[in-house]
């Protein structure tokens, strides 16, 4: 699993507004990451604990990087937004760039450095039609025949959104997972649900597949804005306001741009008889 065979092997723990993670960067050092190893990583009690893993690895002439995504359940994730502008400061600080460019299974997305500890991310264009979500059959993706009205939005990874008049009504613990093994849902979904508590502002609790409820999540948010311009509740631009901080979405031509803080909280290292473990 690794070529350090007494060490194991490094890693960092991040976070965006308490959606956290373990970044792994395999740019010098190879790592190899199954889903056994992955959701062994990812428990809070026995491994570290995270809602997605990133490894790092090698860009090429297009990218200055490349990133996979791992869900804490072992299952592998299209589109992180948060952990993709984690991974976005740690580049830009190493290299001293500006901007780069991330290569994900979402496609090729590019970051800046927003100035006061922000990042900024272009999470790609919203995927409306039913089949690109995807969804199980040719339905509204605005209005779903489903209780409560939800809309669906791709992102890379499907979205489905509930606005509702009080966020506090909703047990998002029972909702969430109900929602994320929908049958309308071939590939599972996250689940948000949405107040509009102003102009231009959304409170948003979210329950990731995978993961369960997070503090954060940013294709979350950009599925909420998208989702809300959509419905004509809010224009393009918006403040998401997340259990663990806000996030700002902005819905522009070109894509969805999502800015908000990253942290990295500490360093460690994997030891190699947790890994041995594994096998």
């Amino acid at each position: 699993m690794a070529d350090q065979k007494t060490t194991g092997f490094a890693f960092l723990k991040m976070h965006g507004l308490g959606n956290d993670f373990v970044v792994v960067d395999a740019r010098a050092l190879h790592v190899t990451i199954s889903p056994k190893v992955a959701q062994a990583i990812g428990d809070r009690h026995f491994g570290v604990g995270f809602d997605q893993l990133v490894v790092i690895h090698p860009g090429d002439n297009t990218c200055d990087a490349r990133l996979a995504f791992w869900n804490a359940d072992g299952s592998a994730a299209q589109a992180c937004g948060n952990a993709t502008r984690c991974v976005a400061r740690l580049l830009m600080q190493e290299t001293g760039l500006g901007t780069v460019r991330l290569a994900t299974p979402r496609g090729v997305l590019t970051a800046n450095n927003a100035g006061d500890g922000l990042v900024s991310v272009n999470m790609g264009a919203p995927l409306l039609r039913w089949d690109q979500v995807p969804l199980a059959r040719e339905v509204d993706t605005l209005n779903l025949p489903v209780d409560g009205d939800p809309v669906a939005t791709g992102m890379g990874n499907p979205h489905c959104t509930f606005f509702v008049d009080d966020l506090d009504a909703i047990d998002l613990q029972t909702l969430g997972p109900r929602i994320e093994h929908h049958p309308l849902f071939p590939e599972r979904t996250n689940v948000q649900i949405a107040q509009i508590t102003g102009q231009d502002q959304i409170a948003v609790r979210v329950w990731e597949r995978g993961v369960g409820v997070t503090l954060a999540s940013g294709s979350s948010s950009c599925a909420v804005a998208v989702a809300a311009a959509r419905r004509g509740l809010t224009g393009n631009s918006v403040l998401i306001e997340l259990a663990g901080g806000p996030l700002s979405i902005d819905w522009r031509a070109d894509g969805v741009w999502m800015t908000g803080p990253t942290q990295h909280v500490f360093s460690g290292t994997l030891t190699q008889s947790f890994l041995d473990g594994l096998t």
